[in-house]
Order: structure tokens, then sequence, then C-alpha cells
């Protein structure tokens, strides 16, 4: 497995518990996929650098995760298809 850093941007009219439930089912993603989450960092409500889909702000969550080729490609799936997700990346880590 490797090691990758990664980050989304949760819409921002979720409510707390909403943005909770995200960052579970993400976790959830690596774990059914015979990985997992190292750390997660929510770094909260920011504003965008610029407007994506009418959105000025959004929720930004920072994790490190040992994962799966598997979990990699299900992870840009789940998040290019998830409507609550309006950005997101992952970065292997050397």
């Amino acid at each position: 497995m490797q090691q990758y850093k990664g980050m989304f941007i949760i819409v921002p009219t979720l409510a707390e518990e909403g943005f909770k439930a995200v960052i579970a089912d993400i976790a959830k993603l690596f774990a059914d996929n015979g990985s997992r989450i190292l750390e997660v960092n929510e770094w909260g409500m920011k504003d965008l650098a610029y407007e994506i889909e009418d959105f000025k702000k959004g929720y930004y969550v920072v994790f490190v995760a040992e994962a799966t080729a598997t979990a990699v490609s299900e992870y840009d799936r789940i998040c290019n298809n998830r409507e609550d997700i309006i950005r997101h990346i992952l970065v292997r880590e050397d």
C-alpha cells in the first residue's frame, strides 16, 4: 500500500451532521477497499479561491491514508459522482 494525502471540499449548505456524514462515508470507502485513513484534519468553512458551481465557500477536509490502487480509483469515482463534494484531490506521497 502507498501513502496518500488527499483533500475534498464539501458544499457549504449542509448542516454539521451532514459534514460528519460525508467524512464518515469517505473513511468507510477506504476501509471497504482494504485501506485506512491515518489522519483527518477538518479545516472547516473557508472561502474558495474562485466560485465553483455557484458556491463561494466550502467545508475543507484534508486527510492522510494508506490506500490500495482499488481504493484510490474508487475515491476518485465516488467523489466525481457525489453532489455534496465540489472538489477533491488525492496525491501519492513518496
